[in-house]
């Protein structure tokens, strides 16, 4: 674990949150938009508030046996939970590897075994924190044993969910924490810290990941120049080449190809629509153009087969062939040779 980032859209709500150290309730939910810095605050959070000599404006102080601790994610005062790994599992894409597989629940036992870190004395003589990411991972079982132990709180526990989908937690757990509403970052903020984190073009890349600045910096596909060549190659609507399109969607890959014509198409709808574009803003003009040939009938049932090839994108059964398959469809969306 390394010391968490502090961003410039946070600072007001850490001054907040920070200044009433002192009345800490036993329970806060973090809940917003992915891509913000949830997790990065909650971490910086926790820090802070096991450091045994935290600075002027409430950050940890980075040197003490206890920071030393938590940046050493050994602190003894500190439960994390989230889904852990499957040994051992397959790389899906790639076929010649294997590396774990990601779980995608918290399980009941992962919070039973909270029990046995209730009964022991907190180490420092001070407050005990667990954290749990992502909150919404939590599955029936193992959240009906959290909501017993929020019901009833060991003394000198804070429990930190953090959540980017908190309506999928149970409402009793959302009551009975105290919920802090994450900020999104303006534009004009978000574009500045990427811009000295050494992004190139900003404004175009933060629009593709939907205004959440951290994804820029994160995730390939939003400055991946084989996306860019896609998007030219589907600028071409219902003269596309769907075989072409295809082998440029097998290079991304399935998921990231897929995510990719999802956000294309809300462009395309929204442009149609409104006369606007939310992902693609270098292509507005070119969506436009598109949008003014949509079959919305075609285009709809277009959606929804994209919407399934999403879900099974982790699985498919012939990458090449579905992604041509597709791609053969969209060329269909449109009532003439755009």
């Amino acid at each position: 674990m390394t010391s968490s980032e502090k961003y410039p859209w946070q600072s007001e709500l850490w001054q907040k949150v920070l200044g009433a150290r002192a009345r800490m309730p036993h329970a806060l939910l973090l809940q917003g938009r992915s891509g913000i810095g949830k997790l990065d605050f909650a971490e910086r959070l926790a820090q802070s508030l096991l450091c045994d000599q935290p600075l002027p404006d409430h950050d940890a102080c980075g040197v003490c046996q206890s920071c030393n601790w938590f940046l050493q994610s050994s602190h003894p005062d500190f439960r994390r939970l989230e889904p852990g790994e499957i040994e051992g599992a397959a790389d899906d894409e790639a076929g010649s590897t294997t590396k774990p597989a990601r779980k995608s629940q918290i399980s009941v036992d992962q919070v039973r075994e909270l029990a046995d870190f209730f009964g022991l004395s907190s180490h420092r003589a001070g407050l005990r924190i667990v954290l749990l990411h992502p909150a919404e991972a939590l599955n029936i079982a193992s959240a009906n044993a959290l909501l017993k132990m929020l019901e009833e709180p060991p003394a000198g526990v804070l429990f930190m969910l953090v959540t980017h989908q908190p309506q999928r937690l149970l409402p009793t757990i959302r009551s009975r924490c105290n919920t802090i509403d994450m900020p999104v970052p303006a534009r004009t903020v978000a574009e500045q810290w990427l811009t000295s984190k050494g992004v190139v073009d900003p404004a175009q890349k933060l629009a593709y990941a939907g205004g959440a600045p951290l994804p820029v910096l994160q995730d390939e596909a939003v400055t991946d120049k084989r996306l860019v060549d896609l998007l030219s190659v589907l600028a071409q609507g219902s003269k596309m080449d769907p075989f072409v399109a295809a082998g440029s969607c097998v290079r991304i890959g399935m998921v990231d190809a897929v995510t990719m014509l999802q956000k294309w198409l809300y462009d395309l709808f929204s442009a149609q629509m409104t006369g606007q574009v939310r992902y693609h803003v270098l292509q507005q003009q070119t969506l436009q153009g598109l949008a003014k040939g949509v079959d919305l009938g075609k285009f709809l049932d277009f959606q929804r087969v994209l919407d399934e090839a999403r879900r099974q994108a982790l699985h498919p059964l012939n990458v090449e062939l579905q992604l041509e398959s597709l791609m053969i469809q969209y060329t269909q969306i449109f009532t003439s040779r755009t």
